[in-house]
């Protein structure tokens, strides 16, 4: 997988935020108001990151997948963190990049998996 980290983090947010939305349309939200107000929980970076984090501190992550995250939370942002702080964010990108590496390469039976769990995880809380 030859894309920047950026790249994979661009793939991954999108990839993210469909899933979150096809999730809240499932469970039966419908107005749109509601739709953007629960979908923040989902696509924070606080949670992206916490959730990020228990994948690392439990060593679920493969090899290459930890390689991939590490290459979106050390690339170069242009952008700046509006509602999280710098490491936060840069967890968060990580995140989105591991999202969108393992979209690329198509592997959606570990996507499905760990998005069963980040769900599960914001449910929660």
């Amino acid at each position: 997988m030859n894309h920047s980290g950026n790249v994979l983090a661009f793939i991954g947010d999108a990839v993210l935020s469909l899933q979150v939305r096809e999730y809240l349309v499932s469970i039966g939200i419908s107005k749109t108001k509601q739709l953007q107000e629960t979908s923040v929980k989902y696509v924070s970076a606080k949670a992206q990151a916490n959730y990020m984090m228990t994948l690392i501190e439990s060593d679920s992550l493969t090899e290459e997948e930890m390689v991939m995250y590490k290459r979106g939370r050390n690339a170069k942002s242009a952008s700046i963190a509006k509602n999280a702080d710098v490491t936060t964010y840069r967890i968060a990108t990580g995140f989105e990049a591991l999202w969108g590496y393992l979209y690329l390469t198509q592997q959606n039976e570990r996507l499905t998996f760990l998005w069963n769990e980040f769900k599960e995880m914001v449910d929660i809380r």
